[in-house]
């Protein structure tokens, strides 16, 4: 899954990259709402299915219309199975070792996308843009495909959780998506909070694609030094989640959430405190922030997970992944406007505002339902 999006990072032009993540939001939150008809493992391959045609669209698509276009499949395609896997993983390893689980998936997920973004940029240098990068993601579908194919149902795994949970459905029971959309939105404090905190946190990946390298490069760094900062966030961010994934099950979900976040703020008032020395003002926030994200991103699904009753699951996750995933676009959207309007530090000094004020609201509106090991 990892694979297929990063190879859309480096060589499809940055609209075509806003469809495909609109497109994965909203499948994100039609997937929950499909578990209720469909079983996990028929979505996951009907992901894979729609992904089969992604990198031949891609590698001759005649004309940029039909690269916009071509987006969709693997918006379709991404929100089918990485929602899927995460579903499943849950399912699989119950409510004790659901820290783990979601940061083994985020890492692997995310470490692919950066891999595949430098060997599809290396093929692009030594080849051209297309076909031959493209074609690489042949290789994906094939074994995403394959492998979906012969995983295992999970139903038993919920059927044995729903048996052994003690809490009644609350409310009205309903499962439907537009009653579990407002639940995890709004009404449940707990979930509410997850949402918000997961939306803020990938509106600040958005903001930093577009704010740092003009920041850094405004006050004389290089190329090579850019790609250096802008490369340590994602590799901190995916290779932490493993850890604090281990971790997110020792201590809580909680303090992780809340400690990540401000760790991210913090990231944001050193990238603009030490611009007279901007390399290292940059490698010390790309760090925090790096730190940071790895700490909110698998506390963040395993809360949701802790907080949904097993019957609304699927939906409460999928309602989180698509306030999350809007909020990459938002915040590529959002540093735009307050960049043109007020100018870069201005636009970093508001991240670090809004992340330290999600914080604040995480404390205060998540509550600790993991038993700490």
């Amino acid at each position: 899954m990892g694979g297929l999006v990063g190879l859309e990072r480096t060589t499809v032009p940055l609209i075509g990259s806003h469809t495909f993540g609109l497109t994965k939001a909203l499948t994100n939150l039609a997937a929950g709402a499909l578990t209720a008809r469909f079983r996990r493992k028929q979505l996951l391959v009907t992901g894979w299915l729609i992904g089969v045609p992604v990198p031949f669209a891609l590698a001759w698509a005649p004309s940029w219309g039909w690269i916009v276009a071509a987006n969709v499949l693997p918006g379709l395609n991404q929100g089918l199975t990485w929602s899927m896997t995460v579903n499943m993983k849950i399912d699989l390893v119950g409510p004790a070792r659901r820290g783990p689980a979601t940061g083994l998936n985020e890492a692997a997920g995310y470490t692919s996308v950066g891999a595949t973004a430098l060997i599809s940029g290396c093929l692009a240098t030594a080849c051209g843009l297309r076909p031959v990068p493209e074609l690489i993601g042949a290789v994906f579908v094939a074994a995403g495909l394959g492998l979906a194919l012969v995983v295992r149902y999970t139903a038993a795994h919920v059927a044995l959780e729903l048996a052994r949970h003690t809490e009644p459905l609350p409310g009205t029971g309903s499962t439907g998506l537009s009653a579990a959309f407002a639940r995890t939105s709004w009404h449940d404090r707990s979930l509410r909070g997850a949402s918000q905190a997961g939306l803020v946190n990938n509106l600040n990946d958005g903001l930093t694609r577009g704010v740092f390298p003009l920041l850094f490069t405004e006050h004389g760094l290089g190329i090579a030094a850019v790609g250096l900062i802008k490369g340590l966030y994602p590799i901190l961010w995916c290779i932490g989640q493993i850890p604090t994934g281990h971790l997110a099950d020792r201590i809580g979900r909680k303090p992780l959430v809340v400690t990540g976040m401000f760790v991210q703020a913090g990231g944001f008032v050193l990238a603009l405190a030490l611009l007279d020395r901007p390399l290292l003002a940059g490698v010390l926030s790309a760090v925090a922030l790096g730190i940071g994200t790895a700490l909110v991103h698998p506390a963040l699904i395993a809360s949701i997970s802790d907080h949904a009753h097993p019957a609304r699951r699927a939906n409460a996750l999928g309602t989180y992944r698509f306030w999350r995933d809007i909020g990459y676009a938002g915040g590529a959207v959002i540093a735009g406007l307050l960049a043109d309007a007020f100018g870069l530090d201005a636009t970093v000094i508001t991240a670090a505002a809004l992340t330290a004020a999600s914080g604040l609201l995480a404390a205060r509106w998540i509550t600790e339902r993991h038993r700490a090991a």
